[in-house]
């Protein structure tokens, strides 16, 4: 037994002739007849009462009619099914951010994925540090990241987005904080709230290269995991921190943003994911977020 034999016992049913079942399935009626005597005694059943003018059901084909409808609308379904997911219109994706695209991208981005791929069930986790990404991406915990280069190794696939510019986030009452623009070199023995160092943030390392360069040896008060305790702290009077400029869509009150200069120090975002990774709908998704960024 074959899809072919339903669809042939199908169009009988229907039709209750087989001339008219032959024309809709563009065959001749001596096959089809013989098509419906096979699969009849393969059943071992009677599924037609056939006389001189019309053909009719028995109880049996009446019974395995309401069967065949499911199974060939089950295998329509499941052919549309497979054609959507090879045009990738279907699956679901879990995003990971790091923090300054969590606050500035993520909302934009969360609504522009939903409305251009409506099909594609996404997730979302925020406030992510690099390793933690590039050790999700490892373990498919997320399928696509937003995050800070360097990602050296070759088995992630990396689109960088932009540069953001560097700022400096700072207490309203601090000294620098009347100053429109703040120089590396002011930030001399200032109390800073860096990324944590331990966990290789990337942030923590740019941080430090942009003073170190200018001869200021970083002295730092708090380290944190993530960006919004960080910018919670600097509300807080506890210290200063050197930022990428889309954090300061984070406004709390107690905070100024000050663009950093002299030099003025810029960080990549971009998007990554795992090379072995092939699936349309990704592919779809990377790219609304390329076009996006």
């Amino acid at each position: 037994m074959d899809l072919r034999q339903l669809r042939y016992f199908l169009a009988v049913a229907e039709e209750r002739h087989f001339g008219r079942a032959a024309e809709r399935l563009h065959m001749a009626q001596p096959p089809l007849s013989q098509a419906i005597r096979k699969l009849e005694a393969e059943l071992g059943v009677e599924l037609f009462q056939r006389t001189t003018r019309r053909v009719d059901l028995t109880s049996a084909g009446r019974a395995y009619l309401d069967r065949v409808w499911s199974i060939l609308a089950e295998v329509d379904a499941a052919a549309h099914h497979a054609r959507r997911v090879a045009a990738g219109a279907v699956g679901h994706l879990t995003l990971g951010c790091v923090g300054s695209a969590t606050y500035s991208l993520l909302p934009t981005l969360s609504r522009h994925l939903a409305a251009e791929l409506p099909g594609i069930d996404f997730s979302f986790r925020g406030e992510m540090l690099v390793p933690d990404q590039v050790e999700a991406l490892r373990s498919g915990a997320i399928d696509v990241a937003l995050l800070r280069p360097p990602v050296a190794d070759p088995v992630f696939t990396v689109h960088a987005l932009r540069r953001d510019r560097l700022v400096v986030a700072l207490p309203v009452e601090h000294s620098l904080a009347p100053k429109a623009q703040v120089r590396a070199a002011d930030l001399a023995g200032v109390d800073l709230i860096v990324h944590w160092a331990d966990r290789h943030s990337v942030m923590h390392d740019v941080v430090f290269g942009v003073l170190r360069d200018v001869g200021v040896e970083p002295q730092v008060r708090y380290e944190v995991g993530e960006t919004s305790t960080l910018i919670t702290l600097v509300a807080g009077g506890l210290g200063v921190a050197i930022v990428p400029e889309p954090v300061t869509a984070l406004t709390l009150r107690g905070v100024a943003y000050r663009p950093l200069v002299r030099p003025a120090a810029a960080i990549e975002l971009a998007v990554a994911y795992r090379a072995d990774r092939s699936e349309p709908h990704l592919a779809l998704a990377v790219e609304v977020i390329r076009k996006l960024i």
